[in-house]
């Protein structure tokens, strides 16, 4: 952490105060959380971003569709609307947020919805679609529901147990919240990151309770993908190109793309920005356009010829059979009786 936000230090501590002030009125009771009685899985983080919650929820969805009729449930940060919302034909990365637009796009048989009030958009999601099984994006922190199952993401490069609350660090909960988890995962970990390392880690992380612990690294695409085109990623390596990025962490795409000797442009915003006109009209001017594929549902209708490079997790060491497994055994036991829609 850097020697300025350290000087800020004082100010974490109020706020951490505020914060543990907060989860005391809901650990007694004055404050009360919903319980459901139907499978519902948080996927969330301490930090303000950059752990790869979507990557995540989309690794859920997978697992999940085969099987189940998933809901998806957001807040749609940054979407120019309010309210409950549920995804259709017509709605845009406006109406509902870039994140809940891309799975709507990706995933033809799942409902996405979004809503600030997440008691309010569960009951709204069940009450008027088929969904069996609900994925919460980002809840962590919103302990008005008591989600059936807790998967907290910390990435490795800013692992949650060796951050400070904001401003002085990046945590916006403190990090004994942990405990509150069924579930944790170190995201983004390096190529052959060694054995000894990933015991440690877990035995640092099992300090804060008894989740199970999982590694994920991360996997690019080969190919990148258009609007109604693709192209090689390899491609890429006789190709000036730029590559504008709105996520909270750009560092590993950049790392991966200059590891493999690719000359770049590279233009970074802040997480979810929504582009300005002028900010366009420049980009419309460069030659080749890559980009994230969350920053893609933003950047498409308005920059003909831009391309994504999609994302994935994998699990390290296992291949995920045991995070697989607990997510199944956990989804069959708390399911509810499938209801039409009305």
């Amino acid at each position: 952490m850097g020697g300025l936000r350290k000087l800020l230090y004082p100010f974490a501590v109020l706020y951490g105060l505020v914060i543990r002030l907060r989860h005391f009125l809901y650990d007694t009771g004055i404050l009360k959380s919903t319980a459901y009685h139907f499978p519902v899985i948080c996927v969330g983080n301490l930090s303000v971003g950059g752990t790869g919650k979507s990557p995540m929820t989309e690794y859920l969805i997978r697992l999940l569709q085969p099987n189940y009729k998933v809901g998806v449930l957001s807040r749609g940060y940054k979407r120019k609307t309010s309210g409950y919302i549920l995804a259709n034909s017509s709605s845009d990365v406006w109406q509902i947020g870039d994140e809940p637009f891309q799975y709507f796009k990706k995933f033809s048989h799942i409902n996405v919805a979004v809503a600030e009030k997440r008691t309010e958009g569960i009951s709204q999601l069940m009450a008027t679609t088929a969904t069996e099984v609900i994925i919460l994006d980002d809840a962590f922190q919103h302990r008005k529901v008591k989600a059936g199952l807790q998967v907290l993401l910390s990435a490795y490069s800013d692992l949650f147990t060796d951050d400070l609350l904001l401003p002085a660090g990046n945590l916006r909960d403190i990090r004994s919240r942990a405990k509150a988890a069924d579930i944790i995962i170190v995201t983004k970990c390096p190529d052959g990151i060694p054995d000894a390392t990933i015991e440690r880690l877990t035995e640092k992380i099992k300090s804060y309770g008894n989740a199970s612990v999982f590694f994920t690294g991360i996997k690019y695409d080969e190919v990148l993908k258009g609007t109604d085109t693709e192209l090689a990623i390899n491609e890429l390596k006789d190709r000036h190109f730029t590559l504008v990025t709105g996520i909270a962490n750009p560092a590993p795409l950049t790392n991966f793309l200059k590891e493999k000797g690719f000359t770049f442009e590279h233009l970074k915003f802040n997480d979810h920005h929504f582009f300005t006109e002028k900010e366009i009209d420049e980009l419309k001017k460069k030659a080749l356009v890559v980009t994230t594929e969350k920053d893609f549902m933003r950047l498409e209708k308005d920059v003909p010829g831009c391309f994504y490079i999609g994302i994935a997790p994998f699990f390290i060491n296992d291949g995920g059979t045991n995070f697989d497994t607990e997510i199944l055994n956990y989804v069959a036991k708390e399911k509810a009786p499938l209801k039409k829609a009305p």
